[in-house]
């Protein structure tokens, strides 16, 4: 791989605002034509999986499927569903248990297997990917194509959007195959994730100072945790993977709670001040949220903060504010509050004089 410099970080997360404008609708209708009249309405159980970005994505997306589709989701990683997960399904009907396989470039091994391993045991599955005719669309009986235009090679930041803006517009026709949302409320939600140009755009401008000035203050830092809950638990994963592969630093995705019970009492020998971010929207962890920011205070953590605009409270418990300017359903909050964590990324694997995926290192 020839060196990839941290710039592409920074790249593709500017150009996420204009493609949820412009893709959106496209995606939309490759969801409503992956499926035929009323092969949706006996759906009662839905398995997410991936791996990496796509496992992080189903992390992200569970919430949607079960707040606007009323149905049990699991979000598994690919080893785990095709070594535990699969031979334990409720398959009550052809269509009852609904498996959707994620990968990008549509030929994740694990995923593949998945996918043919959720069909062996009857389940209706599909595939959510960039790549008409790759093995997943191939494995899969139905395929959402979500394409999108080709930046290069990167840790992946534009087509994270893009598989979960899939899985968000599959929860949202799901609810609307089962009468638990509307036509015209399905037309809306397809709305709510194009309008939220103006949400990310005024959101980089409001973060990336203080990106910079979080270099400054953590570019020492070994290792660092990033933690959430719900969908924000997929996003502090997703935001830990980007800061791992641009500049080589240790860090983590940690459900808030886990945080709580484990990692709060680690005292590196070298680092008792272990930087930590909460990630926090309006919702339904932002109470547990806002108690264990104040909490990695009180232990003399340095804790910096991604929550709404104007949410003063968790303003109060973190030395570093990334602000989200505007509403956001949580169930489409992974959309957005990873955005300014890849600017971070990219600055501190600059500040660190490194490139992504350790590309400036000698082959061996």
């Amino acid at each position: 791989m020839e060196p990839m410099s941290p710039d592409v970080l920074i790249r593709q997360a500017e150009s996420l605002p204009a493609l949820a404008r412009e893709a959106t609708s496209a995606f939309d209708e490759a969801v409503r034509s992956a499926f035929d009249p009323g092969e949706l309405v006996g759906v009662n159980r839905v398995y997410l999986t991936g791996d990496g970005d796509s496992y992080h994505a189903a992390e992200a997306a569970a919430l949607a499927f079960e707040e606007l589709a009323g149905v049990t989701c699991e979000p598994l990683s690919g080893q785990r569903f095709l070594d535990y997960g699969a031979d334990f399904m409720p398959i009550y009907s052809p269509t009852s248990t609904l498996v959707v396989g994620i990968s990008a470039s549509g030929r994740t091994e694990r995923g593949v297997q998945a996918l043919e391993r959720a069909r062996e045991r009857g389940a209706l599955t599909a595939a959510v990917t960039g790549k008409a005719g790759s093995a997943f669309t191939q494995t899969a009986q139905r395929s959402i194509i979500v394409d999108i235009e080709d930046y290069g090679p990167s840790p992946g930041i534009r087509t994270y959007h893009a598989s979960l803006s899939g899985l968000l517009l599959l929860a949202a026709r799901l609810g609307e195959a089962k009468k638990r949302v509307s036509e015209a409320d399905a037309a809306a939600l397809v709305a709510e994730i194009e309008n939220l140009e103006g949400v990310m755009t005024a959101t980089l401008e409001a973060g990336r100072a203080t990106a910079a000035e979080l270099v400054d203050a953590w570019k020492d830092a070994d290792r660092m945790i990033f933690a959430g809950s719900g969908p924000s638990y997929g996003t502090a994963m997703f935001a830990a993977a980007k800061v791992v592969e641009a500049s080589g630093v240790f860090a983590v995705g940690q459900d808030l709670e886990e945080w709580s019970h484990v990692e709060r009492f680690a005292h590196p020998r070298d680092l008792p001040d272990m930087p930590l971010v909460v990630i926090a929207p309006p919702g339904r962890s932002r109470w547990r949220a806002a108690s264990l920011a104040e909490l990695g205070c009180r232990l003399g953590r340095r804790v910096a903060v991604a929550a709404a605009d104007g949410d003063e409270e968790m303003f109060a418990h973190a030395d570093f504010v990334f602000q989200v300017m505007g509403e956001v359903r949580e169930a489409f909050s992974p959309l957005v509050y990873h955005l300014i964590f890849n600017h971070f990324a990219s600055y501190l694997t600059t500040a660190l004089g490194r490139m992504c995926f350790r590309t400036d290192r000698p082959r061996r």
